[in-house]
């Protein structure tokens, strides 16, 4: 089962124009979708999750015609988004109960076993007593899962589920999803691109509505090989830098600018070659740069980042 993505597009009525003729094949497996905040991510997970409706285009998950067929989308959905409401006051497994029920798991024992097993999954069953009001993050993220989980869906999506995680409960629950998602489509939709770095064989990388780059994470940083170079300077040489270089980050280490730029050839001698990550390629085609053997259509008015 394949979720195909056409000629998407959606414009609110304020205007804003969330996505731009978005064309996608997502496989199983884990799918990486990139982007800064306001990118057009979550119109576009809404979309798929049948929340809305675009002004065009398709979206199919296997013989299903997803835009026409909503009832029978969500029966093989798990969505997480971003943010999501809990009953405070209830247990953890008295909600996870009570969204099996929503899921049509009617016959008791059944949905019983579901919960118990999905409550070990996530790693919470010493929790299942417990107010979910006082959960951690880390933790409510993870009863979210398996919320997502019940009714064991073939499609999944999560929406910036690590933003805001410590690094402990961030590490946990990337290692949920790699497990779940072996069998499964899942679509991880973050800002974040160690997250993707880390879990995902394909990605794509959309900015202002539009997908720019899309393919594996190998090929996008072989494109970019021997074209990203680093050095240290001044804060008083930098301005200067970004006027005559394409300067894709600058970090701060130990309070001095450590500048990537991006150049077919060595800019001068106080330049070193480094090779190149997910964040180098990820400025770059958000800065309106292309990458050689990805696919995607750079937004020429796209905004330069840099990571700091």
């Amino acid at each position: 089962m394949q979720l195909e993505i056409r000629h998407l597009s959606k414009t609110y009525p304020n205007g804003v124009r969330a996505l731009d003729d978005v064309s996608l094949s997502i496989p199983p497996g884990m799918f990486g979708l990139l982007g800064p905040n306001g990118a057009g991510k979550s119109s576009l997970m809404r979309t798929i999750a049948t929340l809305q409706q675009p002004d065009t285009g398709t979206i199919t998950l296997g013989d299903l015609d997803v835009l026409k067929s909503a009832d029978a989308v969500r029966r093989l959905l798990g969505y997480l988004p971003q943010e999501f409401g809990l009953y405070p006051n209830l247990s953890a497994e008295m909600v996870l109960d009570h969204f099996a029920t929503l899921k049509g798991l009617t016959e008791s024992k059944a949905r019983r076993r579901v919960v118990d097993a999905l409550l070990e999954q996530v790693n919470l069953a010493d929790a299942r007593k417990k107010a979910v009001g006082g959960f951690s993050g880390g933790m409510k993220q993870r009863l979210g899962i398996a919320i997502a989980l019940a009714g064991d869906p073939r499609l999944i999506i999560v929406d910036e589920p690590t933003a805001g995680l410590d690094p402990s409960e961030r590490y946990r629950f990337l290692n949920l999803l790699a497990e779940i998602g072996q069998e499964r489509i899942v679509i991880l939709s973050t800002h974040i691109v160690d997250d993707v770095r880390e879990l995902c064989p394909r990605m794509a990388i959309i900015n202002r509505g539009r997908v720019v780059l899309a393919g594996e994470p190998t090929q996008v940083l072989a494109g970019v090989a021997g074209r990203i170079w680093r050095r240290e300077m001044s804060r008083d040489e930098l301005e200067a830098t970004r006027a005559t270089h394409e300067v894709i980050s600058v970090r701060l280490v130990a309070g001095r600018p450590v500048v990537h730029v991006f150049a077919d050839a060595c800019p001068d001698p106080r330049w070193v070659p480094v090779d190149p990550d997910l964040e180098d390629v990820y400025f770059h085609t958000l800065a309106g740069g292309t990458i050689d053997g990805a696919s995607g259509s750079p937004s020429a008015d796209a905004p330069a980042l840099q990571s700091v």
